[in-house]
């Protein structure tokens, strides 16, 4: 397999944003609204949303804070983003169920809700769930195994396939503690309940959270978080079949990075980020497979971001977390994407 990380400095790496952009007409944000939806736990984070059934589902972790405690996943629904309501909530005794993810199934019949799940007496290991109507949901099943987490899954629209990223902090001795370097694997599947390896990715820093995408011309694209070395995200980039990648370092700090492709071909990025105030915020992206430039920072800070996106309606739709107004709380904003 072919793996190489293209390590630029700070002014190469500007030069070829700018550059990326201009020739990609780049993208303007403009922020329409945003609400707070839910604060009822001590602490609400790490949030998703889709649309399924004609319903936005947003669904995020509850717990006492944002490293401890049995958390559990919410949901809640709304028609238009005006209103939401109380769902469900999905949880498993002893596990502190984290980072909770939404895709709908290539038949559109079902809601996959992927998460991780970590225990004490267990260790840390994914978990994934169905349900036909977003109400009732099968019981939580593993996946992988122990010590991997695939934190977010997606589906490649040339295949059908179910496809996503497992990290392991402790790849060889199998834990408790993290180890110097990490493991990052992609991994495919043609159900999402049996996966099989994909490819390796050699990135060195511990990667760690990343969100792996098809654009509509069958690239794959995966943005990666890094928690060793300069702790800078990188972009990796494959061709079918995926199993060779080259990757792009983007100067910038990630926490719960995501991305998507809009239908005119524009491709923003939301993650933990530092925009043009001091300190941690929920900030978005214009992103290349090369580059990341902020272009709009939503109200937050402190403990924040890991943001749900989605595209309906000619507006992006994006859910996060914050705490720039007291305890971590899940918010929902509408963004006007040019």
């Amino acid at each position: 397999m072919i793996s190489r990380l293209i390590l630029l400095p700070a002014a190469s790496l500007l030069a070829l944003a700018s550059a990326s952009l201009l020739h990609a007409q780049a993208p303007t944000a403009e922020l329409v609204s945003v609400d707070k939806i839910w604060d009822k736990a001590p602490h609400n984070g790490a949030t998703d949303i889709t649309r399924f059934q004609n319903l936005f589902y947003c669904c995020f972790r509850e717990a006492d804070s944002a490293t401890k405690g049995e958390g559990v996943v919410h949901m809640m629904v709304s028609a238009s983003g005006k209103t939401w309501v109380d769902h469900v909530t999905v949880s498993e005794p002893g596990v502190d169920l984290r980072d909770p993810k939404l895709i709908v199934t290539p038949d559109e019949k079902r809601l996959y809700l992927l998460c991780g799940g970590d225990s004490a007496t267990l260790g840390r290991q994914t978990r994934y769930a169905t349900s036909m109507d977003g109400k009732v949901w099968t019981p939580l099943q593993k996946l992988l195994s122990k010590g991997d987490w695939l934190w977010r899954a997606t589906i490649n629209p040339a295949d059908k396939r179910f496809y996503g990223t497992s990290y392991n902090i402790h790849p060889n001795s199998g834990g408790p503690a993290p180890e110097k370097e990490w493991s990052l694997k992609t991994y495919a599947s043609t159900d999402g309940s049996v996966w099989q390896l994909s490819s390796l990715m050699k990135v060195p820093g511990q990667p760690g959270e990343t969100t792996l995408r098809f654009l509509k011309d069958g690239t794959a694209l995966a943005l990666i978080a890094r928690q060793g070395g300069d702790r800078k995200g990188v972009i990796g980039k494959a061709q079918a079949p995926y199993r060779d990648w080259t990757y792009a370092a983007t100067g910038l700090p990630l926490g719960g990075p995501n991305f998507i492709e809009l239908p005119d071909g524009k491709l923003i990025a939301g993650s933990r980020g530092f925009g043009a105030t001091p300190g941690a915020h929920m900030v978005l992206f214009a992103m290349t497979p090369t580059s990341l430039t902020p272009i709009l920072e939503l109200p937050s800070g402190g403990d924040c971001s890991y943001p749900g996106l989605y595209w309906h309606d000619d507006l992006l739709h994006v859910t996060y977390y914050s705490s720039h107004e007291g305890k971590a709380a899940i918010y929902y904003a509408r963004v006007k994407v040019k």
